[in-house]
């Protein structure tokens, strides 16, 4: 038998972009096959060496939306081709450059030879195939519209990736700004505010307070900065270790709400994953409290999965959605509103798929609006931060040309 083997490979992807990654093949004929397949044009394909492997596999790490929107947009094309699931599955598991997810993709299509359904098979891996897939592909099965289902998947990873680069893209320029400052803030306080005190203390020229006061901050840094490390270490490991905990949980998801510039987007996000989740959901035929229960468990806030859950009790006594998510009082008026006007109308799926359109462009707007308000802010803390620094160091220069004067 021939030996299968990894191939590496840099090719111009149907979009015109270049892309490079490894495919499994037992020729170079098969892999130059399977490549020009998916409408990529083939540049260079060479046998992978023990380190390209080694890169690539670094590479596939947690599997993220953007990996969930993929699979399922390939696996409803192939089957609308009339492929089969388990050749599907076979040829998803050797392009799918994420190797976490390729992994499973080969244990699922195992599953399955072995007699297991298509929904138990990715309930096997639960860190790679959320609940919501797993419930979303059983219904499927269940009434037979099994690719309707990875269509409609296919949709709302890719709403949620998108949603989840917008909110990371806002805080990336802030994160930059805030390392940058604190390194020059370093650099100033180790390296340029020492040399200013010795060329001083030679002078004999008294320094001015506020300069005495970075010195200070400056022997401080450098004398005991195991200290600083050590507090900021264990400072991070008990915030982290209180937010795994009940109350931390419910502590730092009001803050989340409240906070001055992010509070407004923190609650849009939240509306904006009710809504779509539950009406993907309940499109696919999953009963109300199935649903309930899977999206409470994508809220990433503590407040508003304890609300769903406890929505959930109420629908299950027969109480209408609406009126747990009014009481709770977590989520915007309209969400109630038009939970309400949906099950006044029996298009609750409709409603609740134009309330997530909605507050995706809410949450756009949002993230534009805090990072317009961000920007300034930090200039400000950086213009003090600086201004400081500056001051220290030409205070003295200042008293010395004005002791020099008055000889």
């Amino acid at each position: 038998d021939t030996k299968v083997a990894d191939w590496t490979y840099q090719v111009i992807d149907p979009n015109g972009k270049e892309k490079k990654g490894n495919i499994v093949a037992e020729t170079e004929l098969e892999a130059k096959n399977k490549l020009k397949l998916e409408g990529n044009m083939v540049i260079s394909l060479t046998k992978a060496t023990a380190f390209t492997k080694e890169i690539s596999f670094s590479i596939g790490g947690k599997v993220k939306p953007r990996d969930l929107s993929v699979f399922c947009r390939q696996f409803t094309s192939m089957i609308n081709a009339g492929v089969t699931i388990l050749d599907t599955l076979e040829m998803l598991s050797d392009q799918t450059e994420n190797k976490t997810m390729a992994k499973a993709i080969k244990g699922v299509h195992a599953e399955i030879q072995k007699g297991e359904t298509l929904s138990d098979s990715l309930k096997k891996y639960p860190n790679v195939f959320p609940d919501i897939m797993v419930s979303m592909v059983a219904a499927g099965e269940a009434s037979g519209k099994i690719d309707v289902a990875f269509e409609r998947m296919s949709a709302h990873f890719e709403k949620s990736a998108k949603l989840n680069g917008m909110i990371k893209k806002a805080a990336v320029y802030p994160i930059i700004v805030v390392i940058v400052a604190i390194a020059v803030v370093i650099v100033m306080l180790v390296k340029v505010i020492p040399s200013y005190s010795d060329m001083f203390n030679d002078l004999g020229t008294e320094l001015p307070g506020i300069t005495k006061a970075v010195l200070a901050m400056s022997n401080f840094v450098t004398g005991y900065w195991y200290i600083i490390v050590a507090v900021v270490a264990i400072a991070v490991i008990a915030i982290k270790a209180y937010k795994k905990t009940d109350s931390g949980q419910i502590f730092f998801g009001t803050l989340a709400r409240k906070l001055p510039i992010f509070g407004k987007l923190n609650i849009k996000t939240a509306a904006s994953n009710y809504a779509r989740t539950l009406s993907t959901l309940v499109y696919s035929g999953l009963p109300m409290i199935e649903a309930l229960g899977i999206t409470a468990n994508t809220m990433k806030n503590a407040l508003y999965r304890n609300a769903l859950n406890k929505a959930r009790e109420e629908v299950s006594k027969g109480v209408p959605l609406s009126e747990p998510i009014t009481a709770c009082g977590l989520f915007p008026p309209m969400v109630s509103h038009m939970t309400r006007i949906g099950e006044e109308t029996g298009d609750l799926e409709g409603m609740l798929t134009r309330l997530a359109d909605y507050y995706d462009e809410e949450v756009e707007m949002a993230t534009q609006t805090v990072m317009a308000a961000i920007e300034p802010m930090i200039i400000l803390v950086l213009a003090a931060i600086v201004g400081v620094l500056v001051a220290a160091v030409m205070a003295p220069m200042l008293t010395m040309y004005q002791a020099m004067d008055s000889l």
